[in-house]
């Protein structure tokens, strides 16, 4: 049976809500995910595996670190 913790990685992104601002619009509209804002300001990007990559590769592309 797969770590839960592996599968958690693979459909989503957590990351401050603040650098979300300028490109969560297109998010919302270029990729099949849902955010979820969560308490002290952290957003949870949600989708497919797939998704999750695209998301992240578009996330570089802007300039956003995701670690």
């Amino acid at each position: 049976m797969p770590d839960p913790r592996t599968l958690r990685d693979s459909t989503q992104i957590v990351l401050p809500c603040d650098l979300l601002e300028s490109v969560r619009d297109d998010l919302e509209t270029d990729f099949i995910v849902s955010v979820h804002r969560k308490d002290g300001g952290t957003c949870r990007i949600i989708g497919s595996p797939v998704e999750i990559r695209a998301v992240s590769d578009f996330l570089a592309r802007q300039g956003i670190s995701l670690r």
